[in-house]
């Protein structure tokens, strides 16, 4: 399978430290990818450079072979959509106000949605279960809830991939699954390509088709979660005593965490 989104060779820093060394990674069409190390690793700073909210100080990303320094922002926006850290929205938007902000970068100046605009946006809340929620501010809603219209937003900007930034961080363990089976289902579905950046080994090791350890700011290891999330990868690279074991209800691989090597 092509890789539509690649890093060749990217570095970056803030100021003289060194953050992301020589990163090469192509990320295939169609796959969920998830992107995993102990903080402080440049888990996120690799996010933002593969939209160009970054810029990389060496190497370079590619997008459909092209660089993505000769992109402009609005065509990178037709392609890439992000789910940030955060779902906080702090003016009083509905859901349907949210959700129609992701059809921007396909508008042009002082015109409002098309018609095809207003059913992708229908589209888009159907698929995430917000449609009797759609008049409902944002500010009145769960986590979850909210999430849910965080996500929809991405999807109505028909986007080839999704970047998620720890995605469930703020969600209780129930809104985790649900949010993270409706990614995992629009993924499949619609042939999206997503990359969730996360350090929640079992989670991310449940839903996603291949992995990557970062250790030491470079790619330790890349691969199925079967091959990458060895007892010794785990050990070296987040200090933890844990195996990979096969959840015999749902047939995926998950991690089970026995405490700290130290």
């Amino acid at each position: 399978m092509v890789s539509i989104l690649e890093t060749d060779s990217l570095s970056y820093r803030y100021d003289e430290k060194t953050v992301l060394d020589q990163i090469t990674l192509g990320i295939k069409g169609g796959e969920v990818i998830g992107i995993l190390g102990p903080n402080g690793c440049g888990k996120t700073t690799l996010l933002k450079n593969l939209n160009k909210n970054l810029r990389p100080h060496g190497g370079c990303v590619l997008i459909d072979g092209a660089d993505l320094e000769g992109v402009s922002k609005k065509e990178i926006a037709r392609s890439i959509a992000v789910v940030p850290q955060s779902n906080e929205i702090r003016f009083a938007f509905t859901v349907r106000e949210i959700v129609t902000m992701g059809r921007m970068p396909f508008q042009e100046s002082l015109r409002g949605e098309s018609r095809a605009d207003l059913e992708i946006i229908g589209w888009a809340l159907e698929q995430t279960g917000l449609t009797d929620l759609a008049d409902r501010h944002i500010n009145t809603l769960s986590g979850g809830e909210r999430q849910r219209a965080v996500i929809a937003r991405a999807i109505a900007q028909t986007p080839g991939v999704i970047l998620m930034d720890e995605p469930t961080l703020h969600l209780d363990i129930n809104m985790q699954f649900e949010a993270l089976d409706l990614i995992h289902r629009l993924s499949r579905e619609n042939d999206l390509t997503v990359v969730i950046v996360s350090h929640d080994l079992p989670m991310v090791t449940r839903y996603c088709d291949r992995v990557v350890l970062i250790h030491g700011h470079r790619v330790f290891a890349v691969g199925p979660p079967e091959e990458v999330l060895t007892k010794e990868n785990m050990k070296t690279v987040f200090n933890v005593d844990a195996e990979l074991e096969r959840d015999p209800r749902t047939g995926r691989s998950t991690v089970r965490l026995f405490g700290s090597c130290r």
